[in-house]
């Protein structure tokens, strides 16, 4: 479950809105909302002042922030009068706030939180957990097992990639970005942002949305790149980025080839958003 899909389900939950906006490209969410799903306060802004009052820790992160900790924001909300100002604070954020809050409808959200600490040290121990918590996952979601193999595969090949870019002196997430959208460029004829556009996503990893073929010239694409830059020893940013264009140029000369000798395009608009990949949702 991912941290976006558990505040989510707190909405539900409750059967109420928790109001959310995108700041710093990640989601941000209104905490009197939060508050007022999970207590029964008439006055979430109150709650949240004592709250802070019963607990210096939490008054701290809210006032200045901590080490791995941003402190909450006033964010322009939209709402049915149109865009308000409220406080907003991000996931990891709202989770810190969860855990102070003794109402008994917290108490689902903290034992989830305790499970899911006690599931990454394992995995930390045991990695082969991670993977087989992601197939499981995957499959609990309708994913086909071919298309699961897949997609694991995929992860691998691009830690590898990502892996040796750090090697060669890519540190920056600004370059990440650029590598990467220069293989999707080359690979698809367009940068990741284009290609979830194309499928009719906005914030979805587009990559859970890739059929078959996609999935399989991603991954050429980002093999090739790793093995050419090996074989040229690219350091720094600029070799690196001929690297990028050659390899995903690898994957690009192959799907054009076979789109040539198929008559069928590999590029999909297809995406499971509404449906699960086993049940193949073609959204025109």
């Amino acid at each position: 479950m991912s941290n976006e899909t558990a505040l989510t389900k707190i909405a539900v939950f409750k059967g109420k809105q928790v109001r959310k906006t995108i700041h710093n490209n990640e989601w941000w969410f209104v905490i009197n909302d939060v508050i007022g799903s999970l207590t029964d306060s008439n006055d979430p802004a109150q709650y949240f002042k004592r709250l802070k009052q019963r607990d210096e820790e939490l008054a701290k992160l809210t006032d200045k922030g901590g080490v791995q900790f941003v402190p909450p924001l006033m964010l322009e909300v939209k709402t049915i009068g149109g865009k308000q100002k409220m406080y907003c604070w991000n996931t990891e954020g709202i989770f810190r706030l969860i855990q102070s809050i003794p109402s008994p409808k917290a108490e689902p959200f903290k034992r989830w939180l305790a499970r899911v600490g006690y599931e990454r040290i394992q995995e930390i121990e045991d990695p082969e957990l991670a993977i087989k918590r992601m197939r499981a996952i995957y499959k609990a979601k309708g994913y086909s097992d071919d298309w699961i193999e897949k997609r694991v595969r995929g992860i691998a090949i691009r830690e590898e990639l990502t892996d040796e870019w750090n090697k060669r002196g890519i540190k920056n997430q600004n370059e990440y970005a650029i590598l990467t959208a220069e293989i999707s460029k080359a690979a698809f004829g367009m940068t990741p942002s284009e290609y979830r556009k194309h499928k009719g996503l906005e914030r979805e990893n587009l990559r859970d949305h890739m059929n078959d073929l996609e999935l399989i010239f991603s991954m050429l694409g980002e093999a090739s790149t790793t093995k050419i830059a090996r074989a040229r020893d690219a350091q720094g940013f600029e070799p690196n980025k001929r690297s990028a264009i050659d390899g995903g140029s690898v994957a690009g000369d192959a799907r054009k080839d076979l789109e040539h000798k198929s008559g069928e395009k590999v590029i999909s608009r297809e995406n499971y958003l509404q449906s699960p990949q086993n049940k193949k949702l073609v959204k025109k």
